[in-house]
């Protein structure tokens, strides 16, 4: 099992300088606690949520500050970029960084994509097209391009990536769909949606099995399956899953931008989860059918919106050690964080991605988060990987 650290490079007091040299100091003591890798996403126009507009320049920074930890685009919003600038960029951060880069990939939703001024019923296909596109024009020799969106004269683009042939290719997905498609196209599943294990078993099976047969779009199958999720480790194991929980359900607050244009979500948060626990079940008795959450009445619920108030009212009660037993955080001192990790590997993830750095958790406890997994997780893993005792 491999641990990573995302970052949104989350700014609540808009203090940009500060954000940016904190999250450089997390990645330089998380490359020498043991990280595999950093990855960072592509946000525009979510002010206050995040400041990772261009990961590939802090990457630059990154690239000559760490030795040994990946650095991963996670991810690169394909329809906003002509794909030869793609290529380009991440092949010189390749370099920078002599072999460490992933290269993820996606398509981002509604509410970036018509502020950038693309239609996002156009999304998939651009995305498909570019993908397409970039592994070839990584090729040795000269690469031209005859597409519905993107037209390219014979041209040699340069530089090629550091790394033989390319480096590996993800795509950030967050439906079954999603999932064989990435299969069918030899590329890594990047699960950003945060599930519990038990919900994305199936898939995870389902995409090792088909990535058997797949037939790459670039020049080798990467058959690896990342999970996202909300990391706090802490010698205080209540505080530690008390704080992630919290972070958790503020990052799918109800004011984030990118959730307004999504139906139904607390419901799906709620099944993604794991389901309504027992002890809600008995409190939320009367509103829970075996088909869903009903629309009756509930104490202490505004009701305004039907189904949905219940479901967001069972959703704020999800309690944090619910959360972390059934591994949707990884949370709590090292042992318990080991025995989360241990339940997602046990169901096929190849890859941790942990969102640590977050408005809810500051600076200093992020440090000391990775410091512990560091010293006292890491060690662990590495053992098992190894088949030491």
């Amino acid at each position: 099992m491999k641990l990573g650290l995302a970052y949104e490079m989350q700014r609540p007091t808009l203090d940009d300088h500060a954000v940016i040299d904190e999250t450089i100091a997390q990645c330089v003591l998380a490359d020498e606690m043991g990280f595999d890798y950093v990855w960072f996403v592509e946000h525009h126009f979510l002010t206050g949520f995040s400041m990772s507009p261009c990961p590939e320049v802090i990457f630059g920074a990154l690239s000559k500050l760490t030795k040994r930890i990946r650095l991963g685009f996670g991810v690169v919003i394909l329809p906003y970029h002509h794909p030869v600038r793609v290529a380009e960029r991440v092949a010189m951060v390749d370099h920078l960084s002599n072999g460490r880069v992933d290269f993820g990939t996606g398509r981002s939703a509604p509410y970036e994509q018509t502020g950038m001024g693309v239609d996002p019923r156009d999304t998939r296909d651009m995305w498909e097209e570019s993908l397409s596109m970039i592994p070839k024009i990584w090729e040795p020799g000269m690469f031209s391009w005859a597409g519905k969106f993107w037209q390219v004269p014979p041209r040699e683009v340069l530089p090629k990536p550091f790394q033989h042939p390319h480096p590996p290719i993800w795509v950030a997905a967050m439906q079954p769909s999603t999932y064989q498609m990435a299969a069918e196209k030899g590329i890594g599943v990047m699960a950003l949606g945060v599930s519990a294990p038990s919900v994305l078993a199936p898939h995870v099976q389902a995409y090792h099995e088909g990535a058997r047969q797949a037939q790459p779009v670039g020049a080798f199958v990467n058959d690896q399956w990342l999970s996202s999720t909300v990391a706090y480790c802490d010698h205080d194991n209540k505080a530690a899953r008390e704080l992630a929980a919290k972070s958790l359900k503020t990052f799918f607050g109800p004011d984030r931008p990118y959730l307004k244009d999504q139906v139904n979500v607390y419901e799906r948060l709620i099944e993604q989860w794991g389901g309504v626990p027992d002890h809600l079940q008995a409190n939320f008795a009367r509103y829970i059918k075996k088909d869903g959450i009903s629309t009756g009445d509930a104490p202490d619920v505004d009701l305004s919106g039907g189904s949905g108030a219940i479901a967001q009212a069972i959703w704020n009660q999800l309690d944090a050690d619910t959360l972390a037993e059934r591994g949707v955080i990884v949370a709590g001192d090292p042992e318990c964080c080991l025995d989360a990790i241990r339940i997602h590997e046990a169901i096929g993830v190849d890859q941790l991605q942990f969102l640590m750095a977050t408005e809810t958790i500051p600076h200093e406890k992020v440090m000391a988060s990775i410091e512990l997994f560091g010293k006292h997780v890491i060690p662990e893993l590495r053992k098992s990987r190894e088949g030491q005792p």
